[in-house]
């Protein structure tokens, strides 16, 4: 058996990724005319107050409306501009299924969906207003990019990256605040994992803000004697399979953990890979296939074992069954 999680949970600056989501469209939107927003009477939670007083006229804002407003962005892109499809992810996701499946995907339509404060960032508005299940949903649906940022410069590339694909995206902009985790000179790359932490005993696969979680359970576990790989898997699809192949290969078993739930998001697309190319134990953190309670975010995500310490458990678990 290894020794028990020692140490304390390290805490520092954390970032709204909103933020940095205005920021860089308004950048964006400098260089490109081409690119619009649309939203949902989101102006305010999308964070468009800058954008919207710098490009009156490029913002299209259709009502609570979400199946319009996805339709409306088809047709914006079928007239050459760029449309950022910004609302809350529950709504964008949840009502507007349909459209993003037939205007967008089907039609293989340049239109970024940017879901803002997804997982369980509205907390205490309760599981109406939860987005646990957007992963599950949109990965399902063929040509569709699926991006989860960890953190704010990887918000920025990510939407740099957005705008020069060919084709639809969903971009999942968090809410809850997180530190900043992306190396220094790390370019933002589709379908790339970012080995975060090296490690040889166990690996975990996070996104978004459950990736510095990670981080700070790989050093729990390092005081325990157990070696953590980490990998922020910014794209939930297409994955980085080689990256998981070698975790899988190089480590004895893999934990992943996402702000959504266990059925069809990220730890169901590792584990998919994973089963079919190189068997290893695995555990899934997320949400067991419940409705949260109510609460703040925080609360929620410790309901959860959600935490750096929830993490490092659960890999501890897979280490200790090892040398069992």
């Amino acid at each position: 058996m290894t020794g028990p999680l020692t140490g304390a949970v390290a805490t520092g600056e954390t970032f709204d990724c909103r933020v940095a989501f205005a920021e860089e469209l308004c950048a964006l939107a400098r260089a490109d005319e081409r690119v619009v927003a649309v939203c949902n009477d989101s102006v305010g939670s999308s964070n468009l107050g800058g954008f919207a007083a710098e490009f009156p006229d490029r913002l299209i804002n259709v009502g609570i409306a979400e199946q319009d407003m996805v339709g409306v962005a088809a047709g914006l892109a079928g007239g050459g501009f760029v449309p950022f499809v910004c609302g809350a992810a529950p709504f964008l996701t949840g009502r507007a299924l349909e459209q993003i499946k037939a205007d967008l995907a089907y039609s293989n339509v340049h239109a970024v969906l940017c879901g803002m404060s997804p997982g369980m960032a509205y907390g205490a508005l309760g599981p109406t207003h939860h987005s646990i299940e957007d992963l599950a949903w949109l990965r399902a649906i063929a040509g569709l990019t699926v991006v989860v940022p960890a953190d704010p410069v990887q918000t920025r590339g990510a939407l740099r990256w957005a705008l020069g694909h060919r084709g639809p995206v969903y971009l999942r902009i968090g809410r809850h605040k997180v530190p900043a985790v992306t190396p220094p000179g790390r370019d933002f790359l589709v379908g790339r994992a970012d080995t975060l932490v090296e490690g040889d005993d166990v690996t975990i696969v996070a996104a978004g803000t459950l990736v510095s979680r990670a981080v700070e359970a790989a050093a729990l576990l390092s005081g325990s004697g157990v070696r953590a790989r980490v990998l922020n898997m910014a794209t939930v699809k297409p994955l980085d399979e080689a990256a998981l192949f070698a975790a899988a290969t190089h480590t004895h078993g893999i934990v992943t953990a996402e702000e959504a739930t266990v059925h069809g998001g990220l730890g169901a697309a590792v584990a998919e890979f994973v089963v079919q190319h190189a068997p290893v134990p695995m555990r899934l953190l997320g949400v067991p296939g419940v409705f949260a309670p109510t609460g703040d975010t925080d609360f929620l995500l410790e309901h959860f074992g959600l935490t750096a310490r929830g993490i490092a458990t659960a890999a501890l678990g897979l280490a200790d069954a090892r040398r069992a």
